[in-house]
């Protein structure tokens, strides 16, 4: 009777980390959905080009422009809805070059072992130290900046800790049962490895992808607001450094329709995607559960 009483005191407790943690996710699917949807419908959803002087400079708020004009006259709502589709894209194609550099490096270097291993971690290694942020800013200005630029950028600047991961993992696997079962019945390493160990590394190949691609979107929009970026192209960070660079934006109320909007789109996307992966992780180990309480 002791053991069921606590047994029952401790499952509600138990189990409502796990709960918070899928409620987490929804919310994070849902702020990320928003937001792709609306890069998706972006053109249609537009009123005016980015580019476009569509009015006085600094107008506030109305009618025609939903979140007023900016210092030069343009429609301050067009360039935040049009930013949305540059700050996904670099997510997805910087968070997926991260994890495939990464991914190729570790399951080679942990599989192969030997004087492979040993070449390949030193590099990442040596890749890890580098200076990134100078990095980015120099190779950024010299290549002009675009989106997909700066993504091939940020992947082959964050991949290593990902591949000192996978690295780890395959280490562990090698050692399993299974593998070594395999092996034994004549099974070659490129079988073993495309059978047995792969499809383990799906898992943490996806919970290693979420948060490289709220990395991605950070990086970009500071990127963007230190100047490095396509002029033809709008951005949130660069929104940012517009308004920032406007001698007088707090001494009026322009700051509240030019500079907010961007800030509050980077926080909440992040936000969501960080909740995504947080979910995604608790899912994935559910002993991390024990840690969200």
């Amino acid at each position: 009777m002791t053991l069921v009483t606590t047994t029952a005191r401790l499952g509600p407790s138990v189990a409502r980390p796990g709960a918070r943690g899928r409620a987490a996710g929804l919310v994070g699917i849902a702020i990320v959905a928003v937001f792709v949807v609306i890069a998706i419908l972006g053109r249609d959803l537009v009123p005016y080009r980015a580019t476009a002087l569509s009015g006085p400079a600094l107008q506030a708020p109305s009618g025609a422009h939903l979140l007023g004009t900016n210092g030069l006259g343009q429609d301050v709502a067009s360039q935040l809805i049009l930013g949305t589709r540059i700050s996904l894209l670099v997510a997805l194609l910087a968070g997926a070059g991260t994890v495939l550099l990464g991914g190729v490096v570790g399951v080679a270097a942990g599989w192969l072992g030997g004087w492979a291993e040993a070449g390949l971690m030193r590099f990442t290694d040596l890749v890890m130290v580098l200076p990134k942020l100078p990095l980015l800013l120099l190779v950024g200005a010299l290549t002009g900046g675009s989106a997909v630029t700066l993504s091939l950028l940020i992947a082959v600047t964050f991949w290593p800790m990902t591949a000192r991961i996978l690295r780890s993992q395959v280490l562990s696997l090698r050692s399993r049962t299974h593998i070594r079962a395999a092996a034994g019945f004549g099974a070659g390493s490129w079988h073993q490895l495309r059978r047995h160990v792969l499809p383990d590394l799906g898992l943490i190949l996806v919970a290693e992808l979420i948060p490289a691609a709220g990395r991605a979107i950070a990086l970009q929009a500071g990127l963007a607001f230190l100047g490095v970026g396509s002029p033809t192209q709008p951005s949130w960070g660069g929104m940012m450094r517009d308004a920032l660079n406007y001698q007088y934006v707090f001494e009026t109320s322009a700051w509240t329709w030019w500079l907010l909007p961007p800030v509050i789109a980077i926080v909440a996307l992040v936000i969501g995607i960080t909740l995504v992966g947080t979910a995604a992780e608790i899912r994935l180990v559910p002993s991390l559960t024990r840690h969200t309480r």
